[in-house]
């Protein structure tokens, strides 16, 4: 399985630098990675460093704790696609779908949806880890209610991270109707296969080159 164009080549670190920028797209490029995930300050700069190239350029909105306002994500959201971001990666109120405030969690997505409408797509970071099954399946479907691209497992910062179990239950919420990213914890080839094989169709990860390197260019 070819697998490089479905990874989100992802570099979120604190500390990272414009050299470890430069770096993180030279390297998309030279493995075709679908996208490039960078934290908002470097949209700009990862947008410039891809011009004329099919890769995207993704950023993080209400990071990494899903706290923030409805409206400063949506306004964090459109700054990041003036400034060149192609897909936002939102996380979720969580907070808010811990009280059952269902309405309030759909207001805070389909305020990001609509803020980057015909220009961006939205992925919505649910943090399985954080959540019963049962709030997985509702967070699923707020997320395909409001008008989300893509549910996605984890911010990459918690404790744990995607599981081929969460891909395969999303999967059977959402089907075909939403596309699922895998994050958290994907190191090697044979794990993002695995979470292809139960339903999801973008993997994000920070190892993107170890992945490709030992197998994601193998056809199956």
């Amino acid at each position: 399985m070819d697998i490089a164009p479905m990874i989100d080549h992802t570099l979120l670190k604190a500390d990272a630098t414009d050299e470890m920028i430069e770096k993180l797209c030279n390297e998309a490029i030279e493995n075709r990675f679908a996208a490039v995930c960078v934290n908002p300050y470097y949209v700009k700069r990862a947008s410039k460093l891809l011009k004329d190239t099919d890769i995207m350029v993704a950023t993080v909105v209400g990071f990494p704790l899903g706290a923030n306002t409805k409206e400063v994500k949506a306004f964090e959201a459109l700054k990041a696609v003036e400034e060149g971001a192609d897909e936002i990666d939102m996380v979720m109120n969580i907070s808010a779908l811990k009280n059952r405030e269902y309405t309030k969690v759909e207001e805070d997505i389909r305020a990001v949806v609509e803020a980057v409408k015909n220009r961006a797509r939205v992925k919505v970071i649910i943090e399985t880890y954080l959540l019963s099954d049962e709030e997985k399946v509702k967070a699923c479907k707020i997320s395909r209610n409001a008008g989300a691209d893509f549910v996605k497992t984890s911010t990459g910062f918690g404790s744990s991270g995607a599981t081929v179990e969460d891909i395969e239950l999303m999967y059977r919420i959402v089907g075909d109707s939403l596309k699922i990213k895998a994050a958290g914890g994907i190191r090697n080839y044979d794990t993002a296969k695995a979470m292809v094989d139960a339903g999801a169709t973008r993997i994000g990860a920070s190892a993107s080159v170890e992945i490709v390197s030992n197998g994601g260019r193998q056809l199956d």
